[in-house]
């Protein structure tokens, strides 16, 4: 398990352990690491805003605020199943990392019954995906989408010339079996569709997007639309 792994893992036990909270020392055998690691990772979730509180002297421990604690979530093994086909089928996906950790999240907020029903039945379903764009382009696309910066990129086409460029992420978009990038090529001065398993490196700037509007791609059609449909 990774530090960023272990954060989340931290993050949920403390919600399982409600009110009472739990202490370092159980929390470091549960994890398996060090007090001085627990108390560590404790301090750097405080630090991001995670409301964590600690007691001292007997009875005293860690726990989060009640205002931290997720309402019951009432999914179906099913449904929850469901969530984590959709991800596990999408690897290469925008955000699929995010979206692993929203699944593991919402596993850990079912009740002991449908969790343990949901995870045999994930047992029970099977993916196999083909290669993507590594994690090392998507990371930087996906920053600069979010935040509207201006990206570079070295992009190979299907003749397997090599161009640098900068470009303004205006959409993801699946396609033809495949993810692409939708920007606003500077070199090109145009709206270009990027193939994202030809970018070969990307680098987010610090640069703002001009503000080309979604509309300029053109009119989709009308088998697509944006996820915000669903």
């Amino acid at each position: 398990m990774n530090r960023a792994e272990r954060l989340h893992a931290l993050t949920e036990s403390l919600r399982r352990a409600g009110p009472g909270g739990r202490t370092a020392e159980r929390l470091a055998e549960d994890f398996g690491v060090s007090v001085r690691t627990v108390k560590r990772d404790l301090a750097a979730l405080a630090a991001a805003g995670l409301p964590v509180w600690g007691r001292t002297g007997p009875g005293g421990g860690y726990g989060l605020a009640e205002r931290a604690s997720l309402p019951p979530v009432t999914l179906t093994p099913g449904q929850a199943v469901a969530l984590a086909a959709a991800v596990a089928a999408t690897p290469h996906a925008p955000y699929a990392d995010a979206g692993r950790a929203a699944v593991r999240k919402v596993l850990d907020v079912l009740d002991p019954g449908t969790r343990h029903r949901a995870r045999r039945l994930a047992d029970r379903v099977w993916v196999d995906v083909p290669d993507g764009p590594p994690r090392r382009v998507m990371s930087p696309l996906e920053a600069a989408m979010l935040d509207q910066l201006v990206v570079r990129i070295d992009y190979a086409d299907r003749a397997g010339t090599r161009t640098r460029r900068e470009v303004e992420p205006m959409i993801f978009a699946w396609a033809h079996g495949r993810w692409y990038l939708v920007a606003w090529c500077r070199l090109r001065r145009a709206v270009r569709w990027f193939d994202l398993r030809r970018v070969e490196r990307a680098v987010a700037t610090r640069t703002p997007c001009t503000g080309h509007d979604v509309g300029e791609i053109g009119r989709p059609p009308e088998t697509a639309g944006p996820v915000a449909d669903l």
